[in-house]
């Protein structure tokens, strides 16, 4: 039955929409405050906090908790319902531990949130958002072609990141961290990415078709 339907001559009004269709509604109200809220943080914390290392990778730490709310998976990205949502780095770990302080207690979608610092010889089959450190330049394209297929938001920081298959790159313009996005690559791993992120971003490259 739908608004708009009758019954005996009766139609049925807005007013009496169900318990559900109320609830899905206001989720819907929540999640999109939710991605206005991450909006603005993501342009507020463009700023290089001080100038500092530290503060660099305290800023890219943000960005990253607030990629995901941006993001969409595929069914069948994660194990099950009550799978965490798992960030991995690859290589040496500029955030010093402050990626693991920065998202300890959060939660993406209800899901709770882990971090995996991985060695070389580690998997990432496990991982729904990979950041591959600077450190890791010479085998980034090895790693890139390990994730080609799967439902992995990669993230980067070396220069041309982004132009060869990574989803995300982190740059600098002036004391701003900016990024740039593959919207080719982030469509051929089937994930969906919100405009509300692509209007951040300082370049978009490919189209959501993964063309």
């Amino acid at each position: 039955m739908k608004l708009g339907d009758t019954i005996r001559g009766v139609t049925i009004s807005r007013k009496w929409r169900t318990r559900r269709e109320r609830r899905l509604d206001g989720r819907g109200r929540l999640r999109n405050l939710t991605l206005a809220t991450a909006a603005s943080l993501l342009m507020a914390c463009t700023l290089l906090a001080q100038g500092t290392p530290s503060g660099e990778y305290a800023v890219k730490a943000a960005f990253l908790f607030h990629f995901a709310q941006f993001v969409e998976w595929p069914a069948g990205a994660f194990k099950g319902a009550n799978s965490p949502m798992t960030y991995c780095t690859v290589g040496e770990d500029p955030f010093r531990g402050g990626l693991d302080e920065s998202l300890r207690g959060k939660t993406i979608r209800e899901r709770a949130i882990r971090v995996q610092h991985l060695k070389p010889s580690d998997g990432i089959q496990d991982c729904q958002i990979l950041f591959i450190s600077a450190s890791e330049n010479k085998r980034t394209a090895g790693i890139l072609a390990d994730a080609k297929g799967s439902a992995i938001l990669t993230v980067g920081e070396s220069q041309t990141f982004a132009e060869n298959g990574g989803m995300i790159e982190f740059c600098l313009e002036g004391n701003k961290i900016r990024f740039e996005i593959n919207l080719s690559a982030v469509g051929a791993a089937k994930l969906k990415m919100s405009a509300r992120l692509l209007a951040l971003a300082k370049t978009v490259i490919g189209t959501p078709g993964g063309n």
